[in-house]
Order: C-alpha cells, then sequence, then structure tokens
C-alpha cells in the first residue's frame, strides 16, 4: 500500500472478511463448549460414583475396626 486510504470496497471487504472469521470463532467456541459441558457431566457422574464408592468402603472399613474391637474386648 502507498499510505493512502483504502477504498471504500477494500474496507468493506476487509470487514466482511473480519465478520468471517468471527462467525467461524464462534462456531468454534461454540462447538468447543459443547465438548466441555459434556466432559464436565461425565466426570461429575463419576465423582459421585467414586464418592459413593468411598462412603461405602469406609462403612466397610469401619464395620472391621468395630469387629476387631469386640474381639479385643472378648479376649480379654
Amino acid at each position: 500500500m502507498s499510505g493512502e486510504p483504502p477504498t471504500e470496497t477494500e474496507a468493506l471487504s476487509r470487514l466482511e472478511r473480519r465478520v468471517e472469521e468471527l462467525i467461524a470463532l464462534c462456531r468454534r467456541l461454540q462447538e468447543d463448549n459443547g465438548i466441555l459441558r459434556a466432559r464436565h457431566q461425565a466426570l461429575s457422574a463419576e465423582y459421585v460414583r467414586l464418592n459413593e464408592r468411598t462412603r461405602a468402603a469406609r462403612g466397610r472399613v469401619e464395620e472391621m475396626i468395630g469387629r476387631v474391637a469386640a474381639l479385643t474386648r472378648e479376649s480379654r
């Protein structure tokens, strides 16, 4: 460019390209957002499942500790 301001046609073409780029970016971000939401939902479900398993395991361990303590008291 020779330092002259762009013509209206050039400016309009640049603006049109930029709008198209922004539209493409918005679509990509929407897709990424959908993927991230699905992943978040899957991880939340896994967290709930693991938390339930942890609670169940804790309960079993507490029961075993109680039985060991009872056996210890009986053997004295």
